[in-house]
């Protein structure tokens, strides 16, 4: 039993919270009153209740965010139907703006707007004594590093295991991206070097192969980034990965010949591109300089092994199908091995609401918040945009079609377009965009090339049964049993794979 339970419900098992972490690690002599509990969104919200309610708390602190809101009120719901006397407590991005807006807020007894981590310890000290704040919506400052303990000893060997283990060097953004709440975050803090490297060399001792940085912009510090890097690098080990959300248009020849140095497919570098369109970046507010981003990209990919995810939007105010679809083409043309295709979402609090008049942007009042329509877009169009970006993750982010995507626009034809024929060509076999065998796929894909007679139906046959062996397979699928002979299955099997992680399928030879 605690008097103090930290919880929220993560979007899958696998991601630890970051933040609770950091409460439990900032709650000073507290902490022996506390405990952390989480949970997941596909629980039911009358057992997460039960396991709330057994340990007899006075005070439960949630976790709000875009992908837990609704689930985590109908938990409240509960909780105050059963023991209204709990102090609920709420925080996080969700509930610390558009407080007035929210009816999980009117269910709570206090919100945190804003980084609780010392907040939060106020609070409860001052509740645990019988000092209730006379006001509901608490504002916290934000406090530097230099304040807060870090959270690092509150992973469990049990997280280190199974869990992502998230880390981060600093704190806010020094752009201003409508779109982002990070923009509304500044000035940017770094974490002091010594302590932070010094938990991070405790983590890999203690068996953490995985390191997720959460910084907006991780290359914004040259000195910070090049000592970090410069870290992990002296301490490589086989299976370290470590990932870094990077500025696309900074990469120094100093951090350029650390990066260089790193084995293949130890780096993943997440690139925010966002857009191509030099227009649509002027209005929502992003600077970048697309000629260095582009010269940083070819760079990665020619010269260095880092694993490049890049994301672009759809449906950015200005931005029209044809210009995503230029961009998308540019972008494919720079190579990286992902590319997340995200439909734009109306984040609580950021100032991209200043264009739903001129751009008649039109949002999905429920979480996740994702656009419609708007004036250049309207909601068809954005439906199979939708869906573009669904089976552009199911084929080309997946590394199970390294060999055959790019058939799909061989003969110099547009990326874009080609990807777009396949998706309506998917939708309209299978009817759905979840829940797609992945025998399914290869099956749809294979007929799909056949249907465009791109190149000739052996060739696509060889290059369909390559990826599918790289997934890990080795029985022959019937849709290819008149293209491949049975030695050649033969042999496949012989030299399977084993199922690759994504990254390392992207990396394979073809």
């Amino acid at each position: 039993m605690s008097d103090i339970v930290l919880t929220t419900l993560n979007a899958r098992y696998i991601h630890a919270s970051f933040g609770l972490r950091y409460l439990l690690a900032n709650l000073g002599p507290l902490k022996e009153q506390s405990a952390l509990l989480e949970f997941d969104i596909n629980q039911r919200a009358l057992d997460i209740a039960e396991i709330l309610l057994a340990q007899k708390p006075c005070i439960i602190g949630f976790g709000v965010y875009i992908w837990n809101t609704v689930q985590t009120e109908a938990v409240i719901t509960i909780l105050k139907r059963i023991s209204p006397e709990i102090r609920i407590v709420l925080g996080g991005p969700e509930v610390s703006y558009e407080v007035d807006q929210q009816s999980i807020i009117k269910l709570a007894d206090f919100v945190i707007t804003g980084e609780a981590d010392l907040k939060f310890a106020e609070l409860c000290g001052q509740l645990l004594r019988g000092e209730a704040p006379s006001q509901k919506i608490l504002i916290s400052t934000l406090p530097a590093f230099d304040q807060i303990q870090l959270p690092y000893d509150y992973y469990d060997d049990k997280d280190i295991a199974h869990r992502v283990v998230y880390v981060e060097a600093s704190r806010g953004c020094p752009f201003t991206c409508e779109f982002c709440l990070s923009s509304l975050d500044v000035p940017v803090r770094q974490v002091s070097l010594e302590p932070f490297l010094a938990a991070m060399d405790k983590l890999m001792r203690r068996g953490v192969k995985q390191f997720k940085f959460v910084d907006r912009t991780f290359n914004l510090n040259l000195k910070t980034s090049s000592e970090i890097l410069t870290f992990f690098l002296d301490r490589y080990f086989p299976g370290l990965f470590v990932h870094f959300e990077m500025v696309p248009d900074r990469l120094p020849d100093q951090l350029r010949s650390i990066i260089a140095k790193f084995p293949k497919g130890s780096l993943q570098f997440e690139v925010g591109i966002q857009t191509f369109n030099e227009e649509v970046s002027a209005n929502i507010s992003r600077r970048q300089n697309y000629q260095k981003l582009a010269d940083n990209l070819r760079y990665l990919r020619q010269e260095t092994g880092v694993h490049i995810h890049a994301d672009l939007i759809v449906g950015l105010p200005g931005e029209t199908v044809e210009s995503f679809g230029r961009g998308f083409d540019r972008l494919i043309e720079l190579g990286p091995q992902e590319i997340q295709v995200g439909i734009l979402k109306r984040l609580r609090g950021t100032p991209i609401v200043r264009h739903d008049q001129g751009f008649q942007m039109c949002y999905n009042n429920q979480p996740p918040y994702e656009i419609l329509s708007n004036s250049q877009i309207d909601f068809f169009s954005m439906q199979k945009m939708r869906r573009f970006a669904r089976f552009w993750d199911l084929v080309g982010n997946s590394g199970n079609f390294v060999e055959s995507l790019p058939l799909i626009w061989s003969g110099g034809k547009s990326p874009f377009q080609s990807f777009f024929a396949l998706s309506e060509y998917l939708f309209g076999q299978v009817g759905r965009q979840h829940s797609i065998n992945l025998v399914t796929l290869f099956e749809h894909l294979f007929n799909f090339l056949r249907l465009q007679k791109i190149p000739d139906e052996r060739t696509i046959a060889q290059s369909v049964w390559r990826d599918y062996q790289r997934g890990g397979h080795h029985d022959l699928p019937g849709f290819l049993s008149g293209y491949i002979s049975v030695e050649e299955s033969v042999v496949a099997r012989r030299k399977n794979l084993g199922g690759l992680k994504r990254q390392a399928r992207h990396q394979m030879p073809k």
